[in-house]
C-alpha cells in the first residue's frame, strides 16, 4: 500500500506506475504487477499545476482509472491475485482489513491516532507473514514521532469517561435543521433502499434534490464570498473605516455561510459514524436514527461529485500543486522503534463534540508545510523553525518591493516567472541578508539544491 498526501499526487502516482509497466513488460509476457487507485471524487488539472501541461482537460475518477475492477468492490478485488499495490488518498487508512497486506510507502505526513491506524493496517495475521516480516518505507515522518505516537496506546489505554449517548440526537436534530434535506426523502429513500428489488437509479434519484440543493447553495456561498473578498480588498484602499468595516461583516458573512455547508458535509459522516458505534452497546430503539444513518451514508460521498467550483483564492496556496520534480532515493536509516514497558497508562477520550467541527486554518496549514520544506533543504543543527522563517520572510519582503519581478509572478505561470529576472531577484536579496542570517546565506550559495529548493519555497510564499 503506498499512502499518498492528496489526490492530484496519488493519480500521478498510478500513471507513473502504469507508465513504467508498461514500458518494462514484455509485449508477449504481461506484468504479474497491477495497481489499484483509491480516491473520491474527481481530480483535474490545471495550467498553474507544475509539470501538468499533458493531464490538462483531463478528469480522473477512481472509476475511469481501475478499469480492470469492472464493477467488484475494491476491497474484494484486492483480496484477489488481479492487484498487488494500492495507491491511496484519504482513503483505506482506517478500517481496512486486509491480511495479506505486508508493506507500506508512506509519502505524507503522519501524527497521532492517524498514524496508529493508519500503520495498525499491516498488523493482521496470515499464514507465512510472521515469518516474511512486515515493511514500512517512510519518506515523511521521523521515527521519534511514530514512537510518540504508538507509546500511550502500548501498554495501558484507559478510556477517561463514558461517551455520552444523547450526542447523537443533538446532531440529528442539527442535521434536520439545515434544509439540505426533507424527511419525505429520506423515508422515500429508505423504502427503496431497502426493497428486495431495490433499483439503483430509484434510490439515486430520490437523493439527487438533496444533492443539488447542496451544491446550489455551495456554488452560491463560493461565488458570494469571492465577490465579498474582491470588495473588502478594494475598500481598504479607500482608508475609509465605514466602507472597510461593512465590507468586512460581509466578507465574513460570505465566509460562515461557506463553512457551514462544508461543515454539513463534515456532519453526515460524524453522524454515521457516532451512531454506528453507539448502538452497537446502547438500544436506541428509534427508527428515525437508522433512517436518517443509511441516508447521510448515501449521500455524502454525492455531494462533491460534479461540482466544478475552483479552489479559491481564501486558501491562500492549493498544496496539491506542491509537486516533486525529482527524487533522490537514498537509505538513510533503517531503525526499530522500542516500546516502553513501564510506560505511564494512558485515558482514552470518549465520544463528544459530534457536529462542532470548524474549518482548518489554511494559512497556519500552509506555515507548516513552509517549515517542513525548509527543515529539508536546510542543515539546522544551530537553526530554529523562527530562523528559518523569519529568513524566508526576510527574503520574501525584499523581493516584494521589485516590481518587475512581482508583476512577472502575478501575469505569467510559475515556470514562466522562475524564468524571468526572479533567479537574479532572489540572489541579489540573499547576498543582502545581516549578520544574523549569515548561516543560512552561506548553505544557500554553496549548495545549489539548497538554492534551488529555497527559491522555490519564497516563489510560493509570494505567489500567496
Amino acid at each position: 500500500m503506498v499512502v499518498t498526501s492528496s489526490r492530484k499526487e496519488a493519480v500521478r502516482y498510478k500513471l507513473a506506475f502504469d507508465k513504467y509497466l508498461s514500458e518494462h513488460t514484455s509485449h508477449k509476457k504481461e506484468s504479474s504487477i497491477a495497481v489499484m487507485i483509491a480516491f473520491s471524487g474527481e481530480v483535474e488539472f490545471h495550467k498553474n499545476d507544475p509539470d501538468s501541461l499533458a493531464l490538462l482537460d483531463q478528469t480522473f475518477t477512481e472509476k475511469g482509472m481501475n478499469p480492470n475492477l469492472k464493477g467488484r468492490d475494491m476491497r474484494k478485488a484486492f483480496d484477489t491475485d488481479d492487484y498487488q499495490i494500492m495507491l491511496v488518498a484519504n482513503k483505506f487508512q482506517t478500517g481496512f482489513d486486509q491480511p495479506k497486506l505486508c508493506a507500506m510507502y508512506v509519502d505524507k505526513p503522519l501524527g497521532g491516532v492517524e498514524c496508529v491506524q493508519t500503520l495498525s493496517r499491516l498488523n493482521r495475521q496470515y499464514p507465512g507473514k510472521a515469518e516474511c516480516g512486515t515493511f514500512v518505507l517512510d519518506f515523511v515522518n521521523e521515527p521519534e514521532e511514530i514512537l510518540e505516537a504508538f507509546q500511550p496506546y502500548y501498554q495501558t489505554a484507559e478510556l477517561a469517561d463514558v461517551s455520552d449517548p444523547d450526542k447523537v440526537f443533538d446532531l440529528y436534530e442539527k442535521l434536520r435543521a439545515s434544509g439540505i434535506f426533507t424527511w419525505n426523502e429520506v423515508e422515500r429513500f429508505c423504502e427503496a433502499f431497502l426493497a428486495k428489488s431495490k433499483s439503483n437509479a430509484a434510490v439515486s434519484n430520490i437523493v439527487k434534490p438533496a444533492v443539488n440543493r447542496w451544491q446550489t447553495r455551495y456554488s452560491s456561498a463560493i461565488a458570494a464570498y469571492v465577490q465579498a473578498k474582491e470588495m473588502f480588498e478594494r475598500t481598504k484602499k479607500t482608508k475609509d473605516a465605514v466602507l472597510i468595516a461593512n465590507a468586512e461583516n460581509s466578507f465574513k458573512e460570505c465566509k460562515q455561510e461557506k463553512d457551514r455547508l462544508e461543515i454539513f458535509k463534515k456532519d453526515l459522516g460524524t453522524f454515521t459514524r457516532f451512531y454506528e458505534f453507539m448502538s452497537q452497546i446502547v438500544d436506541y430503539d428509534d427508527r428515525e436514527l437508522e433512517k436518517l444513518s443509511l441516508f447521510a451514508r448515501y449521500l455524502r460521498p454525492l455531494l462533491r461529485e460534479g461540482l466544478r467550483e475552483k479552489v479559491i483564492e481564501e486558501d491562500d496556496i492549493d498544496l496539491d500543486n506542491v509537486v516533486m520534480s525529482h527524487y533522490r532515493l537514498s537509505k538513510i536509516r533503517q531503525q526499530d522503534i522500542e516500546l516502553k514497558e513501564d510506560a505511564e497508562g494512558y485515558e482514552l477520550e470518549p465520544g463528544d463534540g459530534g457536529g462542532t467541527a470548524k474549518p482548518k486554518d489554511k494559512k497556519e496549514e500552509f506555515l507548516s508545510q513552509i517549515v517542513a520544506r525548509l527543515n529539508q533543504l536546510f542543515i539546522t543543527d544551530e537553526l530554529s523553525d523562527g530562523d528559518l522563517i523569519n529568513y524566508a520572510y526576510t527574503v520574501r519582503d525584499k523581493l516584494t518591493e521589485n516590481d518587475t519581478v512581482m508583476k512577472q509572478i502575478e501575469n505569467n505561470t510559475a515556470e514562466q516567472a522562475l524564468l524571468g529576472d526572479f533567479p537574479q531577484a532572489i540572489d541579489d536579496a540573499v547576498m543582502d541578508s545581516n549578520e544574523a542570517h549569515q548561516e543560512m546565506m552561506m548553505q544557500y550559495l554553496s549548495n545549489p539544491e539548497v538554492a534551488r529548493g529555497f527559491a522555490r519555497v519564497v516563489f510560493d510564499m509570494l505567489k500567496g
